[in-house]
Parts: structure tokens; C-alpha cells; sequence
């Protein structure tokens, strides 16, 4: 619990360096948050609380894929990081709310589709933590559309889980406001929002909200995609009743095996986090049907990711389909799209499809975790476990409802 920061890199990454490799490649984005402004040099943002919302312009150097691979993040083993082999921070740059609309506006401009993507983080999450996962997510995608980072107060703890979840009910007011701004800024024609984890309470709260606020949700909010929500399945189906017809086109990414959710579930109380549920079962299978939600169920995935909780993280090939679909416009969840079985086989090595082949073509953009950081929290879980099943070894051991050992939530 006591390392320096998430595999053992250097914490507070992000005072800016100079360029020494200019042809390293530049993601440039807006931050959107409602964590407190950081004393710290090079944290910018700490995981307390905002008393206002607050806004960044950063840009990330991402080293080229000869010395990084797709799908990582090259996290500096020193500081100062080196722009030839790690991800460094090129600018980084608190701004007030007029210079981040301008921001908005310009970067909106140069997406050929003018539109825009949101990113919402999960659970245990420093500030650096989301810049540079969300600067690899753009940078390995190839999205052209102007990336817009929402990070709430995740005080980056795996102890914290209560307080990070209070964090995104404290958020939800700002999330919607950024939402209803996107709404009526005539530049941006079309918004995708992708949520991870805890994440997702946060964008469906600030979604229904905007819905009993506005009548309906606007039409060019038209991708919503929920990677491994943390979120009560019953709640789940009175947030979209209140959000009506026609809303945004969902697409759900559900793994039965999640550890970390299923820990979740115990914590709430033994009801069904949705992105653990089982599809093709009543009433869930009735249910997303009738409100036109795309499930892609990765159960029979099988991946290194030890808690069960990132199988959509793992893949490179993936996140290049994502941006090729996203940046060429196309309907993420058309069934004729056909690469339902390339993403598979770039996954697990076959060409077995699961659930809706062609909705997994969203899986790409979520890599939330690295492999080194997986490892890393998941000896820490293994740790608190362990302690935990030997003081309870007289009585019985935790398990969830398919006979697992349940283990903790992990940087969701």
C-alpha cells in the first residue's frame, strides 16, 4: 500500500519537461474536474474535493511504439521522464471556463465529424493516473474527435473505496453541466461517452439528470458505452426508465467472473452489480431487449488481468478498431459491421463469437489498467485477502454466487 506510485513509478509526473524528442507523438486535452487544486509540484490535482469545478488544458508526449507497447503506458522510471522513451507532460496548464470553451471550440473544428469523446475514470484513480491512461487511449485509438477527460476525487486508495464512491454523487452536477453544455454548442455534433468502473454511476447519474431536466436526452449523444459498471442492477433499470425514449444507444460490457464486482456486490447489499449479470437470463435478457441495449458478454475471455475486471483492456488490436469506427463515422453498434470475430480472435486466439459480435468493436477504447499496475494492486488485494480468510477460517470464506473467493475492488 506504501509504494511510491501504481508498478512502483515516480508519483507527480506531471511538471512539464522540455521537448527532446519533437517526433514523438502529442496528445493535446481538455480536463474537466471537481478534485482540489494540489500544493504538490507536478500533482496539479490531489483526490480531495473541489469546492467548484476546475479546468486543465495538458498535453502528453507518448514515446513511439518502438520503444512502447500498444496498449501500455510508458510511466517514467525517473524524473525527470524522458520524452524518447516515456510518457512525458509537455504542458499542464490550469485554466479558467472561457478558455476552456475555446479550447472546446478549436479542437472540435479539426475532428472531420466535428464531435467529441468523454472519458469518466473508475474507482482508485490519482489525477495522473486518468491523464496518462486517457492520452494512451487517444493515442493508440486514432480518434479524431476532441478528447475531454472527467476526473472526479479518487483519493487513488484501495481503502477509499467509500469515500470515491460519495466523490461521484458529490460530481454529478458538474458532469451534467459539462453534458448540457456539449448539448448546446451548436460546433459539437456528436458526443460518445465512455465510462469505466464506479465511472459509470457518475455518467448515468449525470445522464438522468439531464433527461427529467431537459424532457429527453439530445440527439447527438448517440454512443454510451459501460465497461464493467459498478452499479446496482435495480437502480440501473429506474435510471433508464427516467431517462426515456429514444435515449442514447448503450452498450454494456458484463464478465460474470469479476472479482472486483463481485466484492462491490457484497458491499451492496447481495444485489447484482450490472456488469457481473448474466445476459441471457430473465428478467435481464427481456430487459436490455426491450430498451435496445447492446450486450457483449467476455465471461470465456480469458486474459491476464487477475481480478477478472479489464478483459476489454488487454488488446491493441482493439483499440486501433475503436478509433478506426469512431474517426470514420460509422454506427459503433451497426450489425453489419463484421469485426465482431477480428476483435475475438485478437483477444482470445479464436473466432468464437460472444454475445453481439458486432457491438464488441466498443470494447477498444476502455485500457484502463497496464499489466504492471494489474499485478501490483492485485498482490495488494491477494495481501488483504489473505489476511481476512485466515481470521475468518473458523467460520467460512467469502464467496460470490459462482463459488469464487471475493477479493476487493481494484482501480476500477
Amino acid at each position: 500500500m506504501g509504494l511510491s506510485g501504481c508498478g512502483g513509478h515516480p508519483r507527480d509526473v506531471l511538471l512539464p519537461v522540455a521537448d527532446t524528442a519533437p517526433s514523438s507523438s502529442k496528445v493535446d486535452m481538455l480536463v474537466a474536474t471537481t478534485r482540489r487544486s494540489s500544493t504538490v509540484p507536478g500533482e496539479m490535482f490531489s483526490g480531495e474535493r473541489g469546492l467548484a469545478p476546475a479546468f486543465a488544458n495538458i498535453t502528453v508526449s507518448i514515446p513511439p511504439t518502438t520503444v512502447r507497447k500498444e496498449g501500455d503506458v510508458a510511466w517514467p522510471k525517473r524524473l525527470p521522464a524522458n520524452p524518447a522513451t516515456d510518457f512525458a507532460t509537455m504542458k499542464a496548464e490550469e485554466i479558467p471556463v472561457d478558455a476552456a470553451k475555446a479550447w472546446l471550440n478549436a479542437s472540435v473544428k479539426k475532428s472531420p465529424d466535428h464531435s467529441a469523446l468523454v472519458f469518466i475514470h473508475g474507482f482508485n484513480n490519482r489525477f495522473e493516473d486518468a491523464v496518462y491512461r486517457f492520452a494512451q487511449i487517444v493515442e493508440d485509438s486514432g480518434v479524431h474527435s476532441a478528447p475531454v477527460l472527467v476526473t472526479w476525487p479518487s483519493r487513488g486508495s484501495l481503502l477509499a473505496y467509500g469515500y470515491d464512491r460519495e466523490s461521484t454523487n458529490y460530481s454529478r452536477n458538474a458532469l451534467e453541466a459539462l453534458f448540457q453544455y456539449l448539448a448546446r454548442d451548436s460546433q459539437v455534433k456528436e458526443v460518445s461517452v465512455l465510462a469505466h468502473s464506479m465511472g459509470n454511476w457518475l455518467a448515468l447519474e449525470a445522464l438522468r439528470q439531464m433527461a427529467i431536466r431537459n424532457g429527453e436526452l439530445p440527439a447527438k449523444f448517440k454512443n454510451v458505452m459501460l465497461a464493467a459498471p459498478d452499479v446496482d442492477v435495480d437502480v440501473f433499470r429506474s435510471m433508464i426508465a427516467d431517462m426515456g425514449k429514444p435515449h442514447p444507444q448503450f452498450t454494456l460490457f458484463v464478465s460474470r467472473d469479476d472479482k472486483a464486482l463481485a466484492f462491490s456486490r457484497r458491499i451492496w447489499g447481495d444485489i447484482p452489480r450490472l456488469g457481473a449479470i448474466d445476459p441471457e437470463q430473465a428478467p435481464y435478457k427481456q430487459e436490455l431487449e426491450s430498451n435496445k441495449i447492446t450486450v457483449i458478454d467476455l465471461t470465456k475471455i480469458k486474459v491476464g488481468d487477475k481480478l477478472n475486471h479489464s478483459k476489454f483492456a488487454e488488446s491493441p488490436q482493439i483499440v486501433q478498431l475503436i478509433g478506426q469506427r469512431i474517426s470514420e463515422g460509422q454506427t459503433l453498434t451497426d450489425s453489419r459491421v463484421g469485426l465482431g470475430d477480428q476483435i475475438l480472435e485478437a483477444t482470445t486466439g479464436t473466432a468464437a463469437a460472444a454475445g453481439n459480435a458486432a457491438g464488441l468493436i466498443l470494447a477498444a477504447p476502455v485500457a484502463i489498467v497496464d499489466q504492471n499496475t494489474r499485478d501490483n494492486y492485485a498482490n495488494q488485494v491477494g495481501q488483504l485477502a489473505g489476511s481476512a480468510n485466515s481470521h475468518a477460517k473458523a467460520t467460512a470464506s467469502p464467496t460470490c454466487n459462482n463459488g469464487q473467493n471475493v477479493t476487493p475492488p481494484c482501480h476500477r
